[in-house]
């Protein structure tokens, strides 16, 4: 049985992972921005780019922390995992880090304020609706991969579901606290305005119950 990293090196990689996933959508919302007007291409950009790059982290992270990425998740799998309080506070505390340092890096790669608060507004029940299907199903992708005994495949099918899930939610998929705490702070394509994050990371939390009941309705068992 592999021995489990050291919580500091597990955190670490989880602020380091979540930064890098914050950079590839803010950075690539701004670089969607400056090739064309057209709102649906720049969103299929900053999808495409999003879901490239989680494959890629979670294949390198995964090993390391189980690349949560999103509190979301390690909240998840404090339930069904067993993931001590301790692990999910310092988890949780290195993927605010990681949001709000990736969403700074990408400011400052393209010349642009590292912190400049984002006046782009989103709300209505719509979008917040769209944010508790969009928590709920990412969840059910992640443990429903883990439970099923197919963990290998998790990478590629949570990258696939993120793409779709731009297009399919119209709040465009955060499904992340953290994602979405660090989105505030870039005034971009990608980002959200600080009195629209409450809202949002409360819809989270309730596709976070939501998700957490679907999983234990149709993977009551984990494979072993």
């Amino acid at each position: 049985m592999r021995v489990p990293a050291p919580l500091t090196r597990r955190a670490a990689a989880e602020c380091a992972g979540t930064m890098l996933l914050v950079t590839a959508v803010v950075g690539s919302g701004i670089a969607a921005e400056t090739l064309t007007p057209d709102p649906g291409v720049r969103l299929l950009v900053n999808a495409l780019a999003t879901a490239g790059a989680l494959v890629a982290i979670l294949v390198a992270l995964g090993p390391v922390s189980g690349a949560h990425l999103n509190p979301a998740v390690s909240a998840a799998f404090a339930v069904f995992r067993g993931l001590p309080a301790r692990d999910l506070l310092a988890y949780v505390a290195a993927q605010v880090l990681g949001g709000c340092l990736g969403a700074m890096l990408a400011n400052a790669m393209y010349g642009l304020p590292a912190v400049e608060l984002s006046r782009h507004a989103r709300g209505g029940t719509g979008v917040l609706l769209a944010e508790v299907v969009a928590t709920a199903g990412l969840l059910l992708v992640v443990l429903g991969t883990v439970r099923s005994g197919r963990a290998a495949m998790a990478p590629f099918a949570v990258a696939a579901y993120i793409a779709g899930a731009y297009f399919f939610t119209s709040s465009t998929s955060f499904a992340n606290p953290a994602v979405t705490l660090g989105r505030m702070l870039s005034d971009t394509f990608a980002g959200i305005a600080p009195s629209s994050v409450a809202a949002f990371v409360l819809a989270e939390v309730a596709g976070l119950v939501v998700g957490i009941a679907g999983v234990r309705v149709l993977y009551p068992e984990e494979v072993a």
